[in-house]
């Protein structure tokens, strides 16, 4: 499979608050991807080995993500997709920068288990949803995010 960004189209697999929850149907639907996110609260270091056995995995830390494993996850990060920058946090309200000044394509972030897609000064910000244990009556998803001659498109994907 070819590295993130080596060719003109990168496929992302953006996952999030899964709270040690792998659902077989999600990792369907992540195959395929030439690297995978999860956006935080990951809720165990099994889940994170399930998406390894896919694609490289890049991972922060959720507020509900404890012990020693979780401590080795870093609590925001940057992830190179050819010449874009995707910038991934767990909670969104923790973002102390600008994301288009700083150039990035995309702010991924997770948390309120709620899917939501939007472009905000040519950024867009990508939360994939829930893909654990389902919460209340919002719906469980995953998204996928295309980086592609310099751009960002993405879909979310509900889980039945």
């Amino acid at each position: 499979m070819a590295a993130a960004g080596s060719r003109s189209q990168t496929l992302v697999g953006v996952i999030s608050d899964t709270h040690g929850l792998v659902r077989a149907q999600a990792l369907r639907w992540l195959r395929g991807s030439d690297l995978i996110v999860h956006c935080g609260d990951v809720g165990s270091p099994e889940v994170l080995d399930a998406l390894k056995s896919i694609a490289p995995v890049h991972a922060v830390r959720g507020n509900n993500d404890r012990g020693p494993w979780a401590q080795e996850l870093p609590r925001d990060r940057v992830v190179q997709c050819g010449s874009r920058s995707l910038y991934v946090i767990h909670d969104l309200a923790e973002l102390d920068l600008e994301p288009s000044a700083a150039g990035f394509a995309a702010v991924l972030s997770g948390h309120s288990h709620r899917p939501r897609m939007e472009r905000r000064q040519g950024v867009l910000f990508l939360n994939p949803g829930s893909a654990g244990p389902r919460r209340f009556s919002l719906p469980i998803a995953l998204a996928r995010l295309i980086v592609k001659n310099g751009s960002c498109e993405a879909q979310i994907i509900e889980l039945k």
